[in-house]
């Protein structure tokens, strides 16, 4: 198993296939399924891609695909931009004066 009941999990579902969507959408996003992710307690053990229910912090009760245990964040920024530090240096020169004002 890779979930065990009440482990932290992540699930996903479709809510509308791009057959479904409302005609007021705009085209390029009706060519697209909507699409959930989730996350909270898992109710039963079960494996990566098994259909399950969790409960979300909230209290919910929602289905979906188990996609990840345990998910966490993944996203940064990005690598440092040395230009965007020398930006900041001279906006803090021009706006307060350097040094002299610290």
């Amino acid at each position: 198993m890779d979930a065990k009941k009440n482990d932290w999990v992540i699930v996903h579902s479709i809510i509308l296939t791009s057959e479904q969507r409302a005609p007021q959408v705009p085209d390029d996003t009706k060519k697209v399924p909507l699409e959930m992710w989730v996350k909270g307690f898992i109710q039963s053990d079960a494996n990566i891609g098994d259909e399950v229910e969790i409960k979300t912090i909230t209290g919910r009760n929602i289905k979906g695909k188990l996609v990840q245990v345990n998910p966490y964040y993944t996203h940064d920024y990005g690598k440092c931009v040395p230009e965007l530090l020398q930006i900041g240096l001279q906006a803090k020169k021009i706006l307060f004066g350097g040094n002299d004002n610290e």
